[in-house]
């Protein structure tokens, strides 16, 4: 099969067309086909094997699994996820079976957007690549880690392809701009440096959207004319940067959102929301997980946090956008800069797993209600000390755990903010309570 012939259809996308047809030609991926990468390796010793191909969309995932298959002799099967499912999985190996009795050469079955096949599909790979059948390569935009089973993640190496630097596009751009037999260079078409560079940003790292955005402004160019700022501005209004809703680049960039803010760093915080609105992302999706940044990282340390990031909620519902987007900005600025304290946090979950790990136990007597005659005489309420009653309105050496279980100090407020101050009220009362008489004994 000749995946890569001399000439393409001229009505095939320039992104198809474009296509490299040798390793030299293709942009990027240095740290996997350099000279000593473990992929070009692999390659120059004949040692294909199979494997995932882990990136953002317009990296070349699918363009070097034709290239493997080319520079390995062998055929190219490929599916998508999308469209596909057992049945074309079957096919598949059928074909692949046919070609290694026909002329002995191997097979290798490309999967689109693996990660979109269920658990159930994603085992009907496993005998066929377990006996060589065919080598199975994958192109997934998603963390393989979450979206694949561990079965087949075991069976293939995961290689990581990374966005296209600017020198990567730039190259691409150019190849394309004065390749006459596929590209555009029979038009004789130039390009100005302020809309080159505006291009290359625009294409975020991604090789078929920048060809695209190029195809579009040679068709309104002229031959022989200069694609120029003016025309590129035209093309790029409401242009969004990389950001899958719910995909790896959504969590990613929330993820960094969230440590600029644990970190104390404003400017990175606002970088980091500004990008995931510029991507799409819903503003109250942002307000709510500010919320959680107000308990989880600044807590007690200062209490007004949560309050002013659930009004910047409440903004946002109100009024919409922008000006609610300003009230999370003003709330995501607060918490970067507020004292720093997981104290909570850390009790909390110090609390959840002591309950986990423990039976039911009964709350001690002297702590329960007693509205009945039958309760007061099993005891119930007997002996509880009413804090308000109490010198300084504190029940010292009074014990509020199950009898079976010895007291705990979960919360441990930090040096910082208004957590000092309650650290340093808290430590008092423990000295109260260790030199009261009224320490309650508690059972063997």
């Amino acid at each position: 099969m000749d995946l890569f012939a001399p000439r393409t259809p001229p009505n095939q996308p320039l992104a198809a067309r474009m296509r490299p047809a040798t390793l030299d030609e293709y942009a990027g991926q240095q740290h996997l086909l350099g000279p000593g990468r473990p992929l070009r390796t692999a390659l120059e010793q004949g040692a294909l094997h199979s494997m995932i191909f882990w990136g953002p969309p317009g990296v070349g995932k699918t363009t070097l699994a034709r290239l493997l298959a080319t520079l390995a002799d062998a055929h190219f099967v490929t599916i998508s996820a999308v469209l596909s499912g057992v049945k074309e999985i079957r096919q598949a190996v059928d074909q692949a079976r046919q070609h290694a009795a026909r002329d002995g050469r191997q097979t290798i079955l490309f999967v689109d957007e693996v990660h979109r096949f269920n658990k159930g599909q994603q085992d009907a790979f496993l005998p066929y690549v377990e006996d060589g059948t065919l080598l199975f390569i994958g192109a997934t935009t998603e963390n393989p880690s979450f979206e694949l089973n561990n079965a087949l993640l075991s069976r293939a190496r995961v290689y990581v392809l990374k966005a296209l630097d600017e020198q990567a596009l730039e190259a691409l751009l150019m190849r394309a701009l004065t390749d006459s037999e596929r590209g555009l260079g029979a038009q004789r078409l130039s390009i100005s440096n302020e809309a080159r560079q505006v291009l290359l940003g625009a294409a975020d790292g991604d090789g078929r959207r920048l060809l695209n955005l190029l195809e579009i402004a040679a068709d309104l160019t002229p031959e022989g004319g200069t694609i120029d700022l003016e025309l590129v501005g035209e093309l790029l209004n409401d242009n969004r940067r990389r950001f899958d809703k719910g995909g790896e680049a959504f969590y990613d960039q929330i993820s960094a959102l969230h440590k600029s803010v644990r970190g104390s760093n404003p400017d990175g915080a606002l970088y980091w929301y500004a990008r995931m609105l510029d991507g799409g992302c819903d503003p109250l999706y942002i307000a709510r997980r500010v919320v959680r940044m107000a308990s989880e990282d600044i807590g007690n340390a200062d209490p007004r946090a949560l309050t002013l990031c659930l009004n910047a909620w409440d903004v946002q519902e109100r009024l919409g956008s922008p000006e609610g987007e300003l009230a999370i900005a003003q709330a995501i600025v607060y918490l970067a800069c507020a004292p720093k304290s997981n104290a909570v946090y850390k009790a909390y979950n110090a609390a959840r797993q002591d309950v986990a790990g423990q039976p039911s136990l009964e709350p001690p007597l002297h702590l329960r209600n007693a509205p009945t005659r039958l309760m007061k005489e099993l005891g119930y309420g007997q002996a509880y000390r009413y804090a308000h009653d109490e010198p300084e309105a504190y029940a010292a050496g009074e014990d509020y755990f199950p009898e079976e279980l010895e007291p705990r100090q979960y919360y441990q407020p930090v040096s910082r903010g208004l957590e000092l101050k309650i650290a340093q009220k808290l430590e008092y009362l423990r000295s109260l309570d260790a030199a009261s008489p009224n320490q309650r004994r508690r059972k063997s």
